[in-house]
C-alpha cells in the first residue's frame, strides 16, 4: 500500500501496522460501557463450550456386561487403544448375534411400540490406530460360527442344488414338449406336469453369514432375503459409504434398504432385474473410520437430509498413536478370550436361518421411569436454544437407541431365555447415551454438517487473533466480509456463540440511529 494511501478497511490496517493497530481502533471505536465493562459481570462468566474442541468423555468398558465388557477391556489393554473403540464395536456385534430375534418394548409387551435390537455404530479413528485389530478380535468367533455352519451344511447344501439343477433342466425339457405338442389336450398334461415339478423343487438354502465388510444396496437386499432379512456391516474400511454417496453408480445410489433396516420397515423391491420383499429387515454397522473420510461425507447433503447420518451412534475417543509404547507386548487372556467365545456361541444357540417372529421383551416398571425421565430431558433440550437443537436430528433418535442398546445389555447378560429388561441394563444404557452426546456433537462439528458452527469457528478465530473483548457487530461483518455477505449468517453464528457462553449480547443506543450491536466476549476464551 502507498504511504499516502490511507487505510480504507481493516485488512488494509493490518497489512500497514499490524493486528495490534486493528485491536486499538477497534477499542478507540468502543462505546464507554464496552471499555468500562461490569466487574460483577465478567466474574461470573462460565466456562465456554469453544466450537470445534468439545471435551469427550471416556466410554468404559464396564458399561458392558460381564464377558463382553471383560473382552472389549482386554482387547483395549492389548492394543493399547481406547476403550471406546472396543465397547462400540462389541455393541454392534452383539446386535450382529441378536437382530431380529429379539425386540425391546419400552411401554409393555402389550404396546404397540418396539425397537428392534438392530444397532449402527461408528468410531472415528485416525489411520494407524489398530481399528483392524479391534475388529479382527471381536468378529473371530463370528468367522468361525460361519464355518461351523458352513461345514455342517455343506452335503445338504449339494443335495439340495443338485435336486435344483435336475428339476430345471426337466422343466426346460417339457417346455420343449409343450410347445411341440399335437393338440391342446397334450398340451394342458405337460403344463400340468411344469407346474407339480416347479411346486416339488426345494427351496434354494445357503450357508448362513452374520457380517460382510463391503455391499450395495442390490447385493445387500439379496443378502438380506438369503439370510433371514437380516445382516450386518462391520469393517474399519470407508468403503460402504461410498457406495451409499453413489461412486460406484454414476453418482446415485438407492439407500432406502440400508435406512428401512435400521427402523425394521417392509421392504418391496419390484423392478425389471429383480424382485424382492423383506417383512422386519434388520442391518446392523460397526464401522471404525478416519475422521477425514466423515469430513468427505458431509459433501453429500443427502446424508444428513435423509436421516441416514443421524441413525449411527458416534464415539471420537482421543487417539492413542503416537502414545503407545511399543515394547509392551499383552496378549489377551485366553480365559477371557474363551468367555467370550461362550458367550458368542450360546446367544448364537437355536439360530435359524429364517426366524420366527421376533421375541418382544418389555421394561420393567422401574426401567421405564428412568427411560422415560430421560427422555423427557432430551426432548426439553432439542427445541430452539437447546443444548441439543444443532443435532436435533440425532438426539430425537437417542431414546430408542438406549432402549436398544438396554435389550442388547439385557439379553448378553441373562441368555435367550431374558423376559424384560431390567433397570439395572437400562442405567448402563442410559450412562452410555449421556457419554455419547458430546461424541456426536463433536463428530457433527467434523462432518461440518451445521453451517452456524463452523461460522462461529471462524468468528472465534478472529477474536482471538485481535485478543478482543468487545466488539461491534458491523465491524466483524466488514472484516470477514467474504464469509458473511449477510448479517443474518452472521447474527446466526453469534447466538451460536452465546449459547456456549462465548459471547454476550448488548446494544449502544444512538440519538436518531437505529442502535447498534455489540458483543462482549467471555475473557476465558483468549486464554483457552
Amino acid at each position: 500500500m502507498s504511504a499516502k494511501k490511507k487505510p480504507t478497511d481493516f485488512n488494509d490496517l493490518a497489512q500497514a501496522k499490524g493486528k495490534a493497530a486493528v485491536a486499538a481502533a477497534i477499542a478507540n471505536a468502543m462505546p464507554p460501557a464496552v471499555m468500562g465493562g461490569d466487574a460483577e459481570a465478567e466474574a461470573n462468566w462460565p466456562d465456554p463450550l469453544i466450537p470445534g474442541a468439545i471435551s469427550v468423555p471416556e466410554i468404559p468398558t464396564a458399561l458392558l456386561p460381564g464377558w463382553a465388557g471383560d473382552m472389549a477391556a482386554a482387547i483395549a489393554d492389548s492394543t493399547q487403544t481406547p476403550p471406546a473403540m472396543a465397547v462400540m464395536l462389541a455393541l454392534s456385534v452383539l446386535a450382529t448375534v441378536l437382530q431380529r430375534r429379539f425386540e425391546v418394548a419400552p411401554y409393555g409387551e402389550d404396546d404397540d411400540y418396539t425397537e428392534p435390537l438392530a444397532l449402527w455404530t461408528l468410531v472415528g479413528m485416525p489411520s494407524g490406530a489398530r481399528k483392524t485389530a479391534v475388529i479382527n478380535a471381536l468378529t473371530d468367533p463370528l468367522m468361525r460360527w460361519e464355518k461351523r455352519e458352513r461345514d455342517a451344511l455343506r452335503v445338504e447344501v449339494a443335495r439340495i442344488s443338485t435336486r435344483r439343477e435336475v428339476a430345471k433342466r426337466r422343466i426346460e425339457k417339457l417346455i420343449r414338449d409343450a410347445a411341440s405338442a399335437k393338440d391342446d389336450e397334450e398340451r394342458n398334461l405337460i403344463n400340468r406336469e411344469i407346474e407339480k415339478v416347479k411346486l416339488d423343487m426345494p427351496e434354494e438354502i445357503h450357508a448362513p453369514r452374520l457380517f460382510t465388510g463391503d455391499v450395495t444396496a442390490e447385493t445387500l437386499q439379496a443378502m438380506l432375503v438369503k439370510h433371514g432379512e437380516r445382516m450386518a456391516v462391520l469393517t474399519d474400511e470407508a468403503g460402504i459409504f461410498m457406495v451409499m454417496a453413489g461412486l460406484y453408480s454414476g453418482g446415485s445410489a438407492n439407500i432406502d434398504v440400508f435406512l428401512q433396516s435400521h427402523a425394521g420397515s417392509p421392504v418391496r423391491v419390484d423392478r425389471a432385474d429383480r424382485e424382492a420383499y423383506l417383512a422386519r429387515p434388520a442391518l446392523s454397522f460397526g464401522l471404525a473410520l478416519q475422521p477425514g473420510i466423515l469430513a468427505d461425507v458431509a459433501s453429500n447433503r443427502r446424508f444428513r437430509d435423509s436421516g441416514l447420518l443421524a441413525r449411527f451412534l458416534y464415539a471420537m475417543p482421543e487417539s492413542t498413536v503416537g502414545k503407545r509404547d511399543v515394547r509392551r507386548r499383552v496378549p489377551i487372556p485366553e480365559r477371557v478370550k474363551a468367555a467370550y467365545d461362550a458367550g458368542v456361541f450360546g446367544l448364537l444357540e437355536r439360530r435359524t436361518l429364517f426366524p420366527d417372529t421376533p421375541k418382544r421383551i418389555g421394561f420393567t416398571d422401574p426401567a421405564r421411569e428412568v427411560w422415560l425421565d430421560f427422555c423427557e430431558v432430551i426432548e426439553r433440550q432439542q427445541g430452539d436454544g437447546g443444548k441439543l437443537e444443532s443435532i436435533s436430528d440425532w438426539s430425537a433418535k437417542l431414546p430408542g437407541a438406549v432402549a436398544r442398546i438396554a435389550g442388547l445389555i439385557e439379553v448378553a447378560e441373562v441368555g435367550l431365555g431374558a423376559e424384560s429388561v431390567s433397570e439395572s441394563a437400562v442405567s448402563r444404557a442410559l450412562d452410555l447415551a449421556r457419554r455419547l452426546i458430546p461424541h456426536a456433537q463433536e463428530a457433527f462439528a467434523i462432518l461440518g454438517a451445521d453451517a452456524a458452527d463452523a461460522d462461529a469457528t471462524a468468528v472465534l478465530r478472529w477474536i482471538r487473533a485481535g485478543n478482543l473483548t468487545s466488539f461491534r457487530r458491523s465491524t466483524c461483518q466488514k472484516a470477514m466480509e467474504g464469509r458473511f455477505r449477510s448479517v443474518d449468517r452472521l447474527a446466526k453464528a453469534a447466538e451460536r456463540l452465546i449459547r456456549r457462553d462465548v459471547l454476550r449480547e448488548f446494544k449502544e443506543h444512538n440519538k436518531g440511529a437505529p442502535p447498534s450491536v455489540w458483543y462482549r466476549v467471555n475473557p476465558k476464551c483468549l486464554s483457552t
